[in-house]
Formats: structure tokens, C-alpha cells, sequence
């Protein structure tokens, strides 16, 4: 007999986590440590210097001197609500870009990575794919239940990064808000802590040296390796 009252399974052994401590990250190809003004804010700017279409989708930028970004920079990492990180990549010793923990909810288990800028020289390195495993995988080291992704929905880029990094997609939130006086419908995806093991070994073969010709081609594409562990893949894109 069907129950009439179904309810969600007992949750037992888990703790609400603490919130991110700016603790510095480091793997093979990439360094994350807490995003500081004096530290970061020249070498970001002249990284993405020239690229002004970084900031498309972002709710701030582009940013005309690198006073200005500065200034922002300095204001922004003051607040709890936001725990920011810059991405080092230490193949080429340069920092490229910057990511951050947001809309953390440790007492339901909820974390979102975004906020993410990064230059053209970070963008499609095995850096830029570590720093978001090294984030992810903090976060469910730290015993969150639930990591969530969300982009506009027009920026097919973002929407494609989640998809290969092995974020199931769970659809679009129409009018969600209004950034930069535009509307933005806000398309989520998520990966939660029974998918992390599969996940982490999909991540594990991809960074290995193994997976990449002395060119530096992959042999192995990462989307390939995290497709049988999403279950819900963008109907707008194609692996």
C-alpha cells in the first residue's frame, strides 16, 4: 500500500559543517588562497586587462582602472557572505583569476561555488579545472550535502563548465533577478555527497600527468568521465 503521507529519508551520522575558513588550497596545477586587495588586485587587473567581456555575465564590472578594481576588491572581501579565493596557476606562476564560496547554508548543508573570474590565460587549463575540484572537494570533505552551481541562463559557457565538471542540471528559474539592469533567468545545477566518490575519481584520472600527451593534449575528456555520474544533463548543450 502506497503511503499517503511520504516523507523524505531520516538523515543520520551528519552534522551541519562549518562555514569555509580561508584555509590556502593546493594541488599539482593550482593554488586558491583568500583573495586580498594589496596581494591580488594589480596582478588581476592586468590579467584581465583587455578582456571586458569577463564581466558579461558578472554583477560587477568591467572595471576602467585598476584603482577602481581595487576599491571594489578591497570592499568586497570584507563581507561574511562571500568567502573569495584567487586562482594561482603554478605552471605559469601567474595568478588568473578568482572564485568564491556563496549562499552557504551549513545548517542544511548547502554550499554554492561561484563568483568565478577568470582571465583568458587561466581559462581551459588543468589549473582552472583543479581550482574548482579543490573547491568541491573541500566542500564535501567539510560535510556539506549539497553543492550548487547557478549561472544566467544565456551564458552558455558557464552552463557547458558545469555540465563537464560533472554538475547535474536541475533547471532554469525564470525572471530570477535583475543584474545590471537586464533580466537574468538563472539556470541551476548541483552535485550532492553520494555522487562525490565517482566524481573524485572522474577528477583523479583527468588531472593525472597520464591523461596528457607531452603537448599537453588531453587524452581523456573530464565531460566523458563525469557523464555517468550526473543525472540530469542541459538540454541546450551537447557533451
Amino acid at each position: 500500500m502506497q503511503d499517503p503521507r511520504p516523507r523524505g529519508l531520516v538523515v543520520t551520522g551528519w552534522h551541519p559543517p562549518s562555514r569555509p575558513d580561508g584555509s590556502v588550497m593546493t594541488g599539482r596545477y593550482a593554488c586558491l588562497e583568500p583573495l586580498d586587495a594589496d596581494a591580488h588586485a594589480a596582478l588581476l587587473y592586468r590579467a584581465f586587462d583587455g578582456h571586458d567581456w569577463v564581466w558579461d555575465y558578472m554583477p560587477v564590472g568591467p572595471f576602467t582602472s585598476a584603482a577602481q578594481f581595487h576599491r571594489w576588491m578591497r570592499e568586497a572581501v570584507v563581507g561574511e557572505d562571500i568567502c573569495y579565493y584567487a586562482i594561482r596557476d603554478l605552471e605559469t606562476g601567474t595568478w588568473g583569476g578568482f572564485a568564491s564560496y556563496l549562499r552557504m547554508q551549513p545548517e542544511a548543508g548547502s554550499i554554492e561555488v561561484g563568483f568565478i573570474a577568470m582571465a583568458p590565460a587561466l581559462q581551459r587549463t588543468r589549473a582552472a579545472t583543479e581550482a574548482m575540484f579543490l573547491m568541491m572537494e573541500w566542500a564535501f570533505k567539510a560535510g556539506y550535502r549539497r553543492y550548487e552551481w547557478k549561472c544566467d541562463a544565456l551564458n552558455r559557457p558557464s552552463r557547458r563548465a558545469a555540465q563537464r565538471l560533472g554538475f547535474s542540471y536541475e533547471g532554469v528559474f525564470r525572471q530570477a533577478t535583475v543584474v545590471k539592469g537586464r533580466n537574468r533567468d538563472t539556470a541551476w545545477f548541483a552535485a550532492i555527497d553520494k555522487e562525490w566518490p565517482a566524481l573524485r575519481e572522474a577528477f583523479s584520472v583527468w588531472l593525472s600527468p597520464k591523461n596528457f600527451a607531452e603537448d599537453g593534449q588531453q587524452l581523456e575528456r573530464l565531460s566523458d568521465l563525469t557523464r555517468l555520474v550526473r543525472v540530469g544533463a542541459d538540454p541546450t548543450l551537447n557533451d
